[in-house]
């Protein structure tokens, strides 16, 4: 069974988001990866599972061993929708700081 899962749900995990950051710098197996955490193998192999249906990262075959691989593109993807909500909220707060700077001074 093939399901499509919501990368919002995927990324919420801070065990998944480690991996992604231990992936930015380089390439890993699944063991590699497990032995940077105090779960099950078995338990990684799932997050990296989620994380790879997500297209948050790919996997390439390097003779026996799976390498994982981040995805910057589909993280490009989530700060594009993002964006538009990071820009409201810096005007929101600017526009806060202001009102706050001219409370101060009087």
């Amino acid at each position: 069974m093939n399901l499509r899962r919501d990368v919002f749900q995927a990324i919420a995990d801070p065990t998944r988001r480690a991996i992604l950051l231990m992936l930015t710098t380089q390439s890993m197996t699944a063991g590699t990866i497990a032995s940077n955490f105090d779960t099950a193998r078995p338990t990684v192999s799932k997050h990296l599972q989620i994380l790879t249906e997500c297209e948050l990262l790919k996997q390439e075959q390097q003779g026996r061993e799976i390498y994982y691989h981040f995805n910057p593109t589909k993280i490009k993807e989530i700060a594009d929708f993002i964006e538009p909500f990071r820009q409201m909220w810096d005007i929101k707060f600017n526009k806060l700081e202001t009102v706050m700077k001219n409370y101060k001074s009087k």
